[in-house]
């Protein structure tokens, strides 16, 4: 008896432990994607060129890629699942335009950067396409993710300089969808002499996203200073695919 004492004793310390390893080498990507973040990314753009020719930072983000590919997204509660799939998108996009890197956009003609599935996320193969559409969008519900994804490209909204976290996940989405509709250039554009409102092709492509909070205007309203009026004429800027580079 003592003996299957000791064993039980055993295999529940090596599971306690193991557990614990998997905490660390996930708070370890983290923090690792926080410092790289932290150091390449800033409001104008990211730092490929200074990040391509370190090539230690390269490597620190393959190891965050290759954390996130790893990640048992499965055990991790609703908030923390959409925290880590942004994380996901992002980090793999940064990734890859730099692998792409000099470019002037990572886009090609038949969009197949987005579309190929070369990714892996939490064990599975998968693309930008399939991973933002039927993951994060259909599975969350939540139509503020359009201000934490980053596409790489001049248009999209500007990057988070920090990972999100499942426990700062709200205020870090009103932080950021409120920067775009206040932001003249990429997000609301509104002329009171032409009663037209030039808005982010984002609110075109993803209009059904924001019927739940009353449509677009809705949206924008809640979190614009300057609130637009119902019946000014909507129209919506063009898309530049160039790349986010800091300028």
């Amino acid at each position: 008896m003592k003996t299957l004492g000791r064993l039980l004793f055993c295999f529940t310390l090596s599971i306690a432990t193991a557990a614990t390893t998997f905490g660390q080498k996930s708070d370890d990507w983290v923090e690792t994607y926080n410092r790289l973040l932290g150091k390449y990314v800033t409001s104008g753009g990211v730092k490929y060129a200074e990040w391509k020719a370190n090539a230690a930072d390269v490597q620190a983000l393959q190891s965050v890629v290759d954390a996130i590919a790893k990640e048992n997204a499965a055990a991790l509660e609703k908030k923390q699942q959409l925290a880590y799939y942004l994380n996901a998108y992002n980090a793999w996009i940064l990734h890859e335009a730099l692998a792409k890197y000099p470019t002037k956009s990572v886009k090609d003609a038949l969009f197949t950067f987005f579309t190929s599935k070369r990714l892996t996320v939490a064990g599975q193969q998968t693309s930008f396409n399939a991973l933002e559409k039927e993951t994060i969008r259909s599975k969350f519900g939540e139509p503020r993710v359009h201000f934490a994804l980053n596409c790489a490209s001049r248009s999209c909204p500007p990057l988070n300089r920090e990972p999100f976290q499942g426990d700062k996940l709200d205020a870090q989405f009103e932080k950021l969808a409120k920067n775009c509709v206040n932001n003249s250039e990429k997000g609301v554009t509104y002329s009171p002499e032409s009663k037209t409102a030039e808005l982010s092709k984002i609110f075109d492509w993803y209009k059904d996203d924001f019927k739940a909070e009353g449509g677009t205007l809705a949206f924008i309203n809640k979190r614009r200073s300057t609130p637009i009026p119902a019946d000014a004429k909507i129209t919506y800027k063009e898309y530049d695919w160039s790349l986010n580079e800091a300028k």
